[in-house]
């Protein structure tokens, strides 16, 4: 993550600076423009089986939802902005967001039905920054999948072991689920889905690597 001006912005005057058609992805933190760095290859490959299955469930199920090309968050404080890894929306919901025809910009939690953050070396951003966030959003859920066990032991516990999270809103508060191995996933907005957590981690590992 690196800081890309000195100045403070609003999210507006971010949205502003964005540059169009930008290869690097910027998020705005606490007023503070950072362009976020580029994946590795393990890391695109957990995001895009990611979005693939959820992508396959959408079809099979005929629902109303989709994943959008590009797409920024606006939480409720005016200082921030992010782009997910993979996010879901619910496009019943869309006629309701006044940014998002001409700006791709989502300000309404329940309008997003997954968001999910694949961790890299910032892992506080997700534990810390984005879980706050979007669960004062209102996001009904958001997966942290934390596929080489980054985050601190306070979040996915001593030894560190790869585990995903599953941030369900329950009384406007984050509940958490966490899995492992051959955990299956539990999602209320994909319930039906079948995949472990193992098999998402596994995207990340390239072939000669042991699981």
């Amino acid at each position: 993550m690196i800081q890309t001006q000195t100045k403070t912005f609003t999210f507006d005057e971010f949205v502003t600076w964005y540059p169009e058609n930008s290869v690097p992805h910027y998020e705005l933190h606490h007023g503070v423009i950072v362009e976020m760095p580029l994946g590795t290859g393990d890391h695109s490959d957990v995001t895009g089986f990611i979005a693939s299955e959820i992508n396959f469930e959408i079809r099979r199920l005929q629902l109303p939802y989709s994943i959008p090309g590009d797409c920024l968050i606006k939480p409720v404080r005016n200082d921030s902005g992010y782009k997910p890894d993979v996010i879901v929306l619910d496009r019943t919901t869309l006629i309701n967001e006044p940014r998002w025809k001409k700006e791709s910009v989502i300000t309404i939690g329940p309008s997003v039905r997954l968001a999910v953050e694949v961790v890299s070396s910032n892992w506080r951003d997700d534990y810390f920054l984005k879980a706050s966030d979007y669960e004062e959003m209102g996001i009904p859920e958001y997966w942290i999948v934390d596929y080489l066990g980054l985050g601190g032991r306070k979040f996915i516990g001593t030894p560190k072991q790869p585990t995903l999270s599953v941030c369900q809103l329950v009384d406007g508060e984050y509940q958490v689920a966490q899995f492992r191995g051959d955990d299956l996933i539990e999602s209320l907005a994909f319930p039906e889905v079948r995949l472990t957590a193992e098999q998402i981690f596994r995207a990340g590992l390239s072939p000669t690597e042991p699981s």
